[in-house]
């Protein structure tokens, strides 16, 4: 757990040069840990993946990941859905105001 944790600043760091980037956190709940997120748009979300894939490969050899929860506008959501298909995300479509 705490080689674990011990990473988190290493994604934040790269996280921190993306343009569509709105929030980047962890938290953590005893043996759970949470990342939180925002991005401007899909395009956002992508090149956020594209930026760490090599941390999180790393990462998913150390824990498992239970749920992975996109939400946004369903014309957003419908660009994500082939490319993060790997990671049988969770969809939550955003409602009108």
């Amino acid at each position: 757990m705490e080689a674990v944790k011990a990473g988190f600043p290493r994604f934040v760091e790269k996280t921190a040069t993306e343009k569509e980037n709105l929030f980047y956190e962890f938290t953590s709940n005893g043996e759970e840990m949470f990342c939180r997120e925002g991005y401007e748009s899909a395009e956002g979300v992508l090149a956020h993946l594209d930026n760490i894939g090599a941390l999180l490969a790393e990462m998913l050899t150390m824990v498992d990941l239970i749920r992975f929860e996109v939400h946004g506008p369903a014309t957003e959501l419908e660009k994500l859905k082939k490319p993060l298909a790997h990671l049988n995300p969770a969809w939550f479509t955003t409602e009108e105001s």
